[in-house]
């Protein structure tokens, strides 16, 4: 055996959690991701998915899809930069800026290429970036690509925030990158009072909208729009393997940003484009948001009748007020075999574990979509307070 294998082989959790019968992942989906789905042909209730409106098996968006596959073929064959450039790529990034309230937007080929290639490029070895230490994992991976200097503060803790930007010079560019909803615990950023530190201490903001668009502001325009700080926030990511059903991402932001990233955000320059099938997925997803605004209005009656039904059985759900309710569980262990056995309820969540979290902050996520229905919450609620009861997680 090689050095190299030598060393990867003593990684051995998953079989660790394979032997014990409680290893939760790359389980095998073989129908559409809608709420209710097919594993090993078995029915379960889809609680784990990021299609917070329910649009993934939408016929309008599916025969979008398969009409762009029709006219432009399966892929571009090259980067946006070069040879990869169609018209509906330029019709949408106008759709896109537009929507969010920004002069210009950028589509990606994935999200996390987003956060990526935007902010390891935007700031320079002289500049700051100051970053919420519960931000997603593409942001982190993106500001590692940074020469600039990176600083973290507590999460959602304006008092941290402020003292880590009085740390940095005052003639320094200073970066601020939060999620808007974050993936996990489903709080919501204090962007008011981030933009209100931003402008006393000359910063700029770039809010990941990924789990905010669809959900929050007027059509589902995100946290940004919710709280009326769009013209204060330069950068607004969003991606399309949530709320849009498809795969992808985009940055608004001003003409001058925009130019700068388009000839030297390296996984933009570098990437293959986005397919015309998700591109047209996007477009026709974009229409049903705009045009059906009772998709988001039903998502908060089922946010809001969950967020009650887990804190009346007694559940600990920490700060959220959206479709991610994070039940904290608090032990690795645990928090494997209750999705375990979740799943033989009929009932599909994702477990959250170290080395992810801390051991003692292990959770199930629990999300929601706007085409869940009550009768199914209510399902899913029994069988989790089940579970929880039997494992000592609630009383």
């Amino acid at each position: 055996m090689k050095l190299l294998q030598e060393k990867l082989s003593r990684y051995d959790a998953p079989q660790r959690a394979k032997a014990a019968g409680v290893y939760p992942y790359f389980r095998e989906i073989g129908s559409d991701q809608d709420t209710e789905v097919v594993i090993n042909g078995k029915k379960v209730l889809m609680f784990g998915s990021n299609s917070y409106l329910g649009l993934t098996n939408h016929p309008k968006i599916k025969e979008a899809a398969i009409e762009a596959i029709k006219k432009y073929g399966t892929g571009c064959a090259g980067s946006r930069f070069l040879n990869g450039t169609l018209d509906i790529h330029t019709q949408l990034e106008r759709r896109l800026a537009k929507f969010v309230g920004k002069e210009e937007a950028i589509i990606y080929s994935t999200g996390f290429q987003v956060n990526l290639g935007v902010i390891s490029c935007l700031t320079g070895r002289e500049d700051y970036i100051i970053w919420d230490e519960l931000d997603h994992a593409s942001i982190i991976e993106g500001r590692r690509l940074s020469f600039s200097t990176q600083l973290k503060y507590k999460h959602n803790d304006m008092e941290s925030l402020e003292k880590v930007l009085q740390s940095c010079p005052e003639d320094k560019i200073k970066l601020i990158v939060t999620d808007g909803v974050f993936s996990m615990e489903g709080d919501v950023a204090n962007l008011p009072e981030i933009v209100r530190l931003a402008k006393k201490y000359s910063a700029a903001i770039y809010v990941d909208e990924a789990h905010g668009i669809g959900v929050f502001g007027d059509h589902g325009r995100g946290t940004c729009d919710h709280f009326g700080v769009t013209a204060d926030v330069d950068c607004i990511m969003g991606t399309f393997s949530k709320s849009f059903a498809s795969l992808g991402g985009f940055v608004a932001t001003d003409s001058i940003t925009a130019n700068y990233l388009r000839h030297n955000s390296r996984s933009y320059i570098f990437s293959a484009s986005i397919t015309p099938a998700s591109t047209a997925a996007v477009s026709a997803a974009l229409d049903i948001m705009e045009s059906e605004p009772e998709r988001i209005e039903n998502l908060w009656k089922l946010t809001n009748y969950a967020l009650d039904g887990f804190r009346n059985i007694g559940c600990e759900i920490g700060n959220t007020s959206t479709p991610i309710i994070p039940l904290f569980i608090r032990d690795n262990e645990k928090t494997f075999r209750i999705t375990r056995d979740l799943f033989e309820d009929g009932v599909f969540v994702n477990p959250v574990v170290s080395p992810a979290v801390p051991n003692n902050s292990t959770l199930i996520r629990f999300s929601l979509m706007a085409t869940h229905t009550q009768k199914q919450l209510d399902f899913a609620i029994e069988k989790i307070e089940k579970r929880f009861k039997q494992y000592g997680v609630i009383k």
